[in-house]
């Protein structure tokens, strides 16, 4: 199925730019990429792995596709993992990105996939006259869905950047007349920080981790760009997106269901996607909370007037004397505080009562003179009650994301686990 939708493509934009390998000098029409792979021989194996950042990706999903092999994308030094061959029908395997546990694997049929694309394609306007810049990993959910698939099933020319580093970005740019740029909130504020925003881009989309509104107001009021805040999951694409033309009033916003999304809410207040780009299965080994077109987040949420407003996780609460905090909420107000850059709370073992945490603050100060914590405490007592208080402020230079730019809550926890010992 995937292979004839990009076989009509194809025969509608034959000589149209299709692809740009910055890296590598090279650009391809669609016609040329068709002929790249019908110039291939036969794939023999069932799986194929297309990795790292370079138009051999593009290609080796391709070739994939015509074969009708299972494709598995991988980052560039990850290894394939032992993968038994998935169920009839499916002919994709995401990998998580183990922000709430371990990585596990989704199983996709080709309808699945299609379905994700056309989803992000008309909730977002994309258009063949802004192609996508290419910055964020297409092994991922978030950039297979938004640069890859775009391309080759709806005709959306990309440009791939030799790295995400902005004088990268601002080379990848130049002499173009209009772009669209997909990026993550790491990289959108070391885009921001070192001034290599282009002033050619169209339309910005944030996915991947939580965008903070103070960068959402600072890139706006910088260069009157409007980053568009986008959440999806592996299990099912995209869920929901921020289509104003201005920045959010309040951090939890993430916008509106994507096209041909539904949304609800359980009785516990976390979110349930129904949709047809939902994944088929987690594999090798399934949960109830996936399947049948339905995924069961942990994610606890809120819906208003149409609205979808996070309210963070439900394995991510901390449990202070049988109540309950939400981390986010916490974050949200604490980086409403001038000397700080980002934060990150938690909960931890309380080693002086059973059963229960003591929030733990990350804080990374923005070189405002801040000396301890107490300043922090006293914004917060302002504005929280005081059981919210974190009870351990831990000073960081950084809160280093992943390659998929996410910050994993449950690996600085073991960082703190371990610097406690």
């Amino acid at each position: 199925m995937l292979f004839d939708l990009w076989s009509e493509i194809v025969r509608q934009r034959a000589g149209e730019p299709a692809l740009w390998d910055l890296a590598a000098g090279r650009r391809w029409s669609f016609r040329d990429l068709a002929q790249s792979v019908g110039k291939s021989g036969p794939f023999a194996s069932p799986m194929a792995h297309p990795q790292g950042n370079g138009a051999e990706f593009i290609l080796t999903v391709l070739k994939a596709w015509r074969a009708g092999a299972v494709v598995c994308p991988l980052e560039p030094d990850q290894a394939p993992p032992p993968i038994p061959q998935p169920p009839d029908g499916c002919k994709h395997l995401k990998l998580t990105s183990a922000t709430s546990g371990a990585a596990r694997m989704i199983a996709f049929t080709d309808e699945q996939l299609a379905a994700d694309a056309l989803n992000i394609v008309q909730t977002m306007g994309l258009r063949p006259d802004w192609p996508n810049l290419g910055a964020i990993s297409m092994a991922h959910s978030y950039g297979f869905s938004n640069l890859v698939l775009p391309l080759l099933l709806h005709g959306i020319p990309l440009i791939l950047a030799p790295s995400a580093l902005p004088e990268m970005v601002r080379q990848a740019t130049s002499g173009r007349a209009s772009l669209t740029l997909a990026g993550v909130p790491a990289l959108w504020r070391a885009w921001h920080e070192a001034r290599a925003i282009p002033a050619n881009v169209m339309l910005a989309i944030s996915a991947g981790a939580p965008l903070t509104l103070g960068l959402e107001q600072a890139v706006h009021k910088a260069c009157g760009l409007k980053i568009h805040n986008f959440y999806g999951s592996s299990e099912c694409g995209g869920i929901a997106y921020d289509g104003a033309t201005t920045p959010r009033a309040e951090e939890g916003l993430v916008g509106r269901a994507m096209r041909h999304v539904d949304l609800a809410l359980t009785d516990e207040g976390c979110l349930q996607v129904r949709g047809g780009a939902v994944g088929e299965t987690y594999w090798p080994v399934a949960d109830e909370s996936l399947g049948h077109g339905c995924f069961q987040t942990s994610d606890l949420a809120e819906l208003r007037d149409g609205d979808l407003h996070l309210r963070g996780r439900i394995g991510d609460l901390i449990n202070v004397a049988g109540r309950k905090v939400s981390p986010g909420a916490v974050e949200q107000v604490l980086r409403g505080h001038p000397a700080v850059k980002e934060c990150l709370v938690f909960g931890a073992p309380d080693a002086q009562g059973e059963r229960t945490d003591r929030i733990v603050a990350c804080v990374v100060a923005n070189g405002h003179g801040l000396a301890d914590a107490e300043p922090l405490r006293q914004f917060l007592l302002r504005r929280l009650p005081a059981w919210q208080m974190p009870r351990d402020w831990w000073f960081v230079d950084s809160l280093t994301a992943n390659n998929r730019g996410k910050i994993s809550r449950a690996e600085w926890r073991q960082r703190y686990a371990a610097r406690k010992e």
